[in-house]
């Protein structure tokens, strides 16, 4: 269990592809939204665990990288690790990659809240979702921190400019 877990898998729909034949930018989030599903069926969050502890996730934030080109018809997975968590949130990185490849297309870093949906207000997750969440947890602690994990969005530093040299001084 310490490798990344698959969370999606399929190819790029032609009703997902932009005007430039490449996948549009708020499809790669959906793909990630799909591997956010699937995660929460496997640590006991599917239909029937959010009807059995009236718990849900919401995302809190998320970021995107986009990386490669995904043409129509690509063939791609997601592949999910768990960075993080405390006892009502999770902090998930998703990365997108040519099925059966390791070409990263694109990265997707989230923190997911557990919610009681009769509030709705944060709550602590339940003790089985706690467990499979810390299951997971403990299987990735030693996987290599994601290149993309813990970004975030700023234009690089100014770099000082040289005044220019007036003709009289040359």
């Amino acid at each position: 269990m310490s490798a990344l877990i698959t969370t999606w898998r399929g190819q790029v729909a032609p009703e997902w592809v932009d005007y430039n034949g490449h996948l549009r930018d708020a499809y790669y989030l959906l793909l990630f939204s799909f591997a956010s599903d699937t995660l929460m069926d496997r640590i006991g969050l599917d239909a029937a665990g959010r009807e059995a502890t009236g718990h849900t996730f919401y995302a809190l934030e998320t970021h995107l990288n986009y990386l490669l080109e995904v043409k129509e018809g690509a063939a791609v997975e997601v592949r999910t690790q768990i960075l993080g968590m405390d006892t009502k949130r999770v902090d998930v990185y998703h990365a997108l990659y040519l099925q059966g490849s390791d070409t990263l297309l694109a990265a997707n870093e989230q923190m997911l809240i557990n919610i009681d949906r009769s509030g709705p207000k944060s709550a602590s997750f339940a003790p089985s979702v706690q467990a499979a969440l810390a299951a997971l947890a403990a299987a990735h602690a030693g996987l290599a921190r994601p290149p993309y994990a813990g970004r975030a969005i700023a234009l690089p530093a100014a770099r000082p400019v040289a005044p220019p040299v007036s003709p009289a001084a040359a």
